[in-house]
């Protein structure tokens, strides 16, 4: 028996001309319509100058619509975080599941919206406020130990401020770097109109003076060192120094993280000597 395969002809291929709009640039401003020779040119409707079209889930008109666009992740990051901060997880699988799950969100947007540091600074606040309402943060808990990484006694959370110098520079230095004509034409603009990104970008590297790979590890160092050099909350990284204790047994709990948030919580703000003891009383 001979099986023979038919394919029709007479398939239609149907553009959704209906969901497309044009607009017309030139230098950068909006000009009228113009014949581009395209048979489809009467079927498409021109954008409205103050609305917008979505490319790559960002809004974009003559321009990116930067004020719209920082709406959306602003609240889908809040949205995640509370649906983490919610399950009855473990300290370390929360603070895990916020750098893998939230952040993202958030950090997909770094060096296409312009995101004032104000705002990064801001919404770190609001994730310590909204750690602090789940019990995953004591409020007078040292802030930098939060963000330092748990085998050096942090919680190992994720700083958007830290993940922005991460991203940009990154994006510059592929930028720089490779060598495709599209990219050659991004880099001509980037340094023709010496964007925003790139300054931040110049800054960064000259303050860190490292690569983009390792200034992950240099902002944690950073950190560090501001909680260690503190005269309250840094005693206790600095009675370990100096009794030379093993540092990794020290704090081989908050690596494990396998007790509850609020337990751990207390436990860093007792370590801070944040928690008003009787003691703390009587000699104060």
């Amino acid at each position: 028996m001979k099986i023979v395969h038919t394919i029709s002809n007479d398939i239609n291929m149907k553009f959704g001309l209906e969901k497309c709009a044009s607009i017309c640039l030139k230098r950068g401003s909006v000009q009228s319509k113009m014949h581009i020779g395209n048979t489809f040119e009467n079927d498409i409707i021109a954008l409205d100058p103050r609305k917008a079209y979505k490319y790559l889930r960002t809004e974009e008109g003559y321009d990116i619509q930067h004020k719209n666009e920082k709406e959306e992740p602003k609240k889908e990051y809040l949205r995640r975080l509370r649906l983490v901060l919610g399950p009855e997880l473990s300290t370390k699988n929360k603070i895990q599941a916020i750098g893998s799950l939230a952040v993202p969100v958030y950090r997909y947007s770094f060096g296409i919206v312009n995101w004032h540091q104000e705002e990064r600074q801001k919404l770190d606040r609001r994730t310590r406020k909204l750690l602090t309402f789940h019990g995953q943060h004591h409020r007078k808990a040292d802030v930098d130990r939060l963000y330092v990484p748990r085998n050096q006694g942090g919680r190992g959370l994720m700083q958007l401020e830290a993940a922005h110098a991460v991203v940009i520079t990154k994006f510059v230095e592929y930028i720089d770097r490779k060598e495709d004509p599209l990219i050659q034409v991004v880099r001509t603009h980037q340094h023709n109109t010496d964007s925003a990104v790139l300054q931040m970008a110049r800054c960064l590297k000259t303050e860190v003076q490292k690569e983009s790979r390792k200034m992950k590890d240099s902002i944690a160092e950073k950190t560090k060192e501001r909680w260690h050099w503190k005269r309250m909350h840094g005693q206790l990284t600095r009675k370990l120094d100096e009794k030379l204790l093993d540092i990794e047994q020290s704090y081989r709990w908050l690596k494990s993280g396998d007790i509850k948030g609020e337990t751990g919580s207390t436990i860093v703000a007792a370590q801070d000597q944040a928690i008003s003891t009787n003691y703390f009383k009587k000699k104060s």
